[in-house]
C-alpha cells in the first residue's frame, strides 16, 4: 500500500509499567504533544467559547469541526470562499474534521446505505444528499482541516455478527476508494492534509482484528479506532482498546474517537491510546456539571449558594481562580448566558490539564500511581 506520512507521529516515551505513550504529531499549523484530548467545536466554534479563550486558556492544541453540519451550515463552499476552515473562524492552530459518517448514520430513519456512499436528509430542511468515499474527501478538502477522516459505518451496538461484518466490509471497500481518491487530490491551501483510516468491527474479535490488520497496510502516522463508546460495557471497551494497542503500529498515533469520561481516557492512555474528542466535558457544563481537579459539582445544589471560594484551585486559570462557586451557581439560576461560558471553560480547562499531567507522568514513569491516585480524588461527588 502506498505510504501516507504526509505528517509525522514521534513516540518519545513509552512508560516503563504501562502500555502509556508521550508523543508529538507535527503539522503545518503546530505540534500536537500526546496523549491529548481535542475539544469538539461542530459547527466551527466550541460552544460557548471564543477562540483567544481556546487558545489562552484551556490551552488546546487541537480542535474538532464536524463534517455533515459545516456541510449543512454553512457550506463547505462558502468556507472554501473564505480560504479554508482555519481562516473563517480564525483559529490557527490544528484541525480535525471527521468525514459526518457518525451523524449521517445516527439518523437511521432519514438516510440509506448503498455501495456507492450513503443517501441521507438534511435534519435542517429536508433536503437529500450523497455522502460517498471520494465526495467526503472534496468537502474535507474545501474545508481545509489537518486531519481528515475516512467515510465509514459505524454500526449500532448491539448488532448481529452478519450486519457487523457488513458494515465492516463496506467500511474497507470506502477506505480504499477514498485513500485512492485522496492521494490523486490536491490539497486547497498552503498546509499538508492527513487522511485517517477507521478500524471497525463491534464487539466481535476476529472482526475487530481484522480490521485492524486491514487498515493498517496503510502506512500513517494516524489510526483512529471507531465503534466503541456507543453503549458497551466499560469492560468491552477496554478489551478492544488493548486488541487495538497489540495490533496497530507502534509508531503511530491511535485515536479513539468519542471517548469520554475523565476516568476512560486515563484508563485507556494506560492501554496504548494518544488521541481522544468527546462533547461531553461542553455538553455537561451546560447543565452545570463541573469537573475539577478535586471532584466533581453539581453547581445548582443548594450546597453551593454561599460558598465563595474559587472554582478550582488546583487550576491555574483566570476562570477557575476569579470566579466563585457561589457566583456561577447564581448565573445558572438566572439563566445568564456566561454561565455556559464559564463553566465550559473549566471543564475544558480541567481535561487538558488532565491530559497534559498525564503526559509528565509517562515521562517520569509514574502514570499508573498517579492515575490510581487522581481518579479518585477527580471521581469523588463533591
Amino acid at each position: 500500500m502506498r505510504n501516507n506520512q504526509n505528517m509525522a507521529f514521534k513516540l518519545l516515551h513509552k512508560d516503563e509499567k504501562s502500555r502509556a505513550r508521550a508523543g508529538i504529531l507535527s503539522t503545518d499549523h503546530g505540534d500536537i504533544e500526546t496523549p491529548i484530548f481535542m475539544p469538539v467545536g461542530t459547527s466551527a466554534t466550541v460552544k460557548g467559547v471564543h477562540q483567544k479563550e481556546l487558545q489562552d486558556e484551556v490551552k488546546a492544541q487541537i480542535i474538532l469541526g464536524n463534517t455533515y453540519h459545516l456541510y449543512l451550515r454553512p457550506g463547505s463552499d462558502l468556507i472554501q470562499r473564505a480560504n479554508g476552515l482555519h481562516n473563517f473562524m480564525h483559529w490557527h492552530q490544528p484541525i480535525l474534521t471527521d468525514s459526518g459518517g457518525y451523524q449521517v448514520f445516527s439518523l437511521s430513519d432519514r438516510r440509506k446505505i448503498t455501495e456507492e456512499g450513503v443517501i441521507f436528509y438534511s435534519h435542517i430542511d429536508g433536503s437529500k444528499h450523497l455522502f460517498t468515499p471520494e465526495s467526503v474527501v472534496d468537502i474535507q478538502r474545501s474545508l481545509g482541516s489537518d486531519i481528515m477522516m475516512v467515510l465509514d459505518e459505524c454500526p449500532a451496538y448491539p448488532c448481529e455478527k452478519k450486519y457487523a461484518k457488513k458494515s465492516m466490509d463496506i467500511t474497507h471497500r470506502w477506505l480504499d476508494r477514498g485513500m485512492q481518491y485522496f492521494q490523486k487530490s490536491t490539497q486547497l491551501y498552503n498546509h499538508r492534509q492527513i487522511y485517517v483510516p477507521i478500524a471497525q468491527g463491534s464487539m466481535f474479535e476476529d472482526l475487530r482484528k481484522t480490521s485492524l490488520e486491514y487498515i493498517s497496510q496503510y502506512k500513517n502516522p494516524i489510526y483512529a479506532i471507531g465503534g466503541l463508546s456507543v453503549g458497551e460495557p466499560v469492560e468491552e471497551l477496554h478489551r478492544y482498546v488493548t486488541l487495538s494497542d497489540e495490533i496497530l503500529p507502534e509508531n503511530s498515533a491511535r485515536y479513539l474517537m468519542g471517548v469520554g469520561t475523565p476516568e476512560n481516557i486515563l484508563n485507556c492512555i494506560e492501554k496504548g491510546i494518544d488521541m481522544f474528542d468527546c462533547v461531553l466535558p461542553s455538553r455537561n457544563a451546560r447543565h452545570g456539571l463541573i469537573y475539577t481537579t478535586n471532584g466533581i459539582i453539581h453547581i445548582k445544589n443548594e450546597k453551593w449558594k454561599e460558598d465563595f471560594s474559587p472554582l478550582d484551585n488546583g487550576l491555574h486559570t483566570t476562570t477557575s481562580n476569579s470566579h466563585s462557586k457561589a457566583y456561577l451557581r447564581h448565573l445558572f439560576l438566572v439563566k445568564e448566558l456566561l454561565a455556559a461560558q464559564i463553566a465550559t471553560l473549566q471543564n475544558l480547562s480541567f481535561y487538558l490539564w488532565l491530559v497534559k499531567e498525564a503526559r509528565r507522568q509517562i515521562i517520569a514513569d509514574n502514570y499508573g500511581v498517579w492515575k490510581n491516585n487522581i481518579l479518585e480524588k477527580i471521581n469523588r461527588k463533591l
